[in-house]
């Protein structure tokens, strides 16, 4: 039931993109600094207690939806399926910039190319300032921006899919993310928090994406700088890992400044030579997702069957 309402899910995405500010995730974040609100007493353990009541409620709600569903029938419960993948996993949010930035730079618009990659990646970076600024530049932005979103959006709640957790685990990731970013950036116990909870449900998702950029890209690329990243000390840092792996397995340079002086100041210095990427690396950016998916929908096709058979 999970692959085919996974599906089903994707299919109806495609058709219908979710907006990136949809009514559930607006009403998440209200909820979220409600509780917040109501819960700050002053003290950083009441980070735990508020994360707790926005999931803990969240959650409870979902189970008992999921458990009134499946004893009225298993079309009640595939329909609440494929109602949670989509509102968890998806291209669409994120693709669609991605795809306006490759036709105005066939066009060679290079002002559209900067106006579409301002309103889009200052969505997510108010402080970014696009301007002037290099066309190679706004291509390495692009798709390292494109790698972490298809990680976040995909390969992370499909992987708590995966699990036997029923709707609950995509659920559980996106809130633990919506928290990260809606928290995180504050320097108080909720933010804290709310960053190691993510970390954690994270861990293994990450590196599990970034394999799948190493497989089906550049193999021997891609691991040596996954090496090289763990060698300088900011092998904990998620991005870092995901933007060295996944710039490894396109061949190109996907990161910034301040990542690549702390690749080359680390514990072990670390320099990875790619060249700036172009048009070019952006087409490359997409096969290397679209193959990345592929793999893990056929890797979920494949449990499914086996435990079809083991039944």
């Amino acid at each position: 039931m999970g692959f085919v309402a996974l599906i089903f899910a994707l299919l109806i995405e495609q058709g219908r993109p979710l907006p990136a500010r949809n009514s559930v995730y607006v009403g998440l974040e209200a909820y979220a600094d409600l509780v917040k609100g109501g819960t700050d007493a002053g003290r950083r353990e009441y980070g735990a207690f508020g994360w707790c009541i926005v999931v803990g409620t969240v959650l409870a709600i979902l189970l008992l939806v999921q458990w009134l569903l499946s004893t009225l029938h298993p079309l009640a419960l595939f329909c609440l399926y494929v109602a949670v993948l989509y509102w968890t996993v998806g291209f669409r949010q994120f693709s669609h910039a991605f795809t306006e930035i490759q036709l105005a730079l066939a066009a060679g618009d290079v002002s559209g190319v900067r106006a579409i990659a301002q309103a889009w990646l200052g969505r997510h970076d108010p402080d970014l300032v696009i301007g002037d600024v290099p066309v190679h530049e706004i291509c390495r932005l692009a798709i390292s921006h494109a790698l972490v979103a298809t990680h976040r959006h995909v390969f992370g709640p499909l992987f708590w899919f995966i699990l036997p957790f029923g709707a609950v685990g995509p659920v559980l990731y996106r809130l633990a993310q919506l928290l990260a970013d809606r928290w995180g950036s504050a320097d108080d116990g909720y933010g804290d928090f709310a960053r190691r909870v993510y970390f954690v449900l994270d861990w293994l998702p990450l590196r599990l994406s970034a394999a799948g950029f190493a497989v089906v890209g550049n193999f021997e690329d891609a691991v040596y700088c996954w090496r090289g990243a763990i060698a300088s000390g900011t092998g904990n840092d998620q991005r870092a890992l995901l933007l060295a792996t996944g710039g490894g397995a396109l061949g190109l340079r996907l990161a910034d400044a301040e990542l690549e002086a702390r690749w080359a100041t680390g514990r072990q210095s670390f320099d990875w030579q790619g060249p700036d990427p172009g048009a070019e690396g952006l087409r490359s950016a997409v096969g290397l997702v679209w193959r990345s998916v592929i793999l893990w929908i056929a890797l979920f096709a494949m449990l499914t069957v086996a435990n079809w058979l083991g039944q």
